[in-house]
């Protein structure tokens, strides 16, 4: 006999300062899925204090299955210089494993891009950690293709002080 699987509503909101321990919760699980655990240094305050009040620097959308969160993509506006438009800049999608295949991510991703283009955003942009491959094939089957003539520089921690400190000459 079969089973009659009932049909499961996602919702899609945005995050809100309510939802900061969620969303760090969400973001060490990430951090963790990727073995990366090490890499967070930001606290639940560090997002309570940047994502929301006057001049947020960043944006999350949530993801709930019947009321149960499911998922998040945190996200910014950015600018090409070179396209002359602005666009979204996605810094980490998460679905929890539970409700990993319900194209949640993709859900996620596609508000996003919808809310960028109305804001008159072209292109959408991300990072992917080199070591994911379902990762990468996901984007790829999104169409979100790895870019073969950018790489990504960073200069963080004491490094980033020191030359953010040094006299200009």
């Amino acid at each position: 006999m079969r089973q009659h699987i009932q049909a499961t509503d996602i919702l899609l909101r945005p995050g809100t300062i309510d939802d900061v321990d969620v969303i760090y919760a969400a973001l060490l699980r990430l951090s963790t899925h990727i073995g990366a655990h090490q890499e967070i240094k930001s606290t639940a305050e560090d997002l309570r204090r940047y994502g929301f009040g006057t001049n947020p620097a960043f944006s999350t959308l949530i993801a709930e299955v019947d009321g149960e969160f499911a998922g998040l993509c945190l996200h910014f506006p950015i600018f090409s210089t070179w396209m002359g438009r602005p666009g979204v800049y996605v810094q980490d999608l998460y679905v929890e494993d539970r409700f990993r295949g319900r194209r949640i991510g993709e859900k996620l991703l596609r508000r996003v891009a919808k809310e960028s283009r109305a804001a008159g955003g072209v292109y959408l942009r991300l990072s992917v950690d080199t070591d994911n491959e379902t990762a990468k094939a996901f984007y790829e089957r999104l169409g979100i293709a790895w870019s073969n003539y950018e790489q990504v520089q960073k200069i963080v921690g004491d490094a980033f002080f020191a030359f953010a400190d040094a006299p200009e000459e």
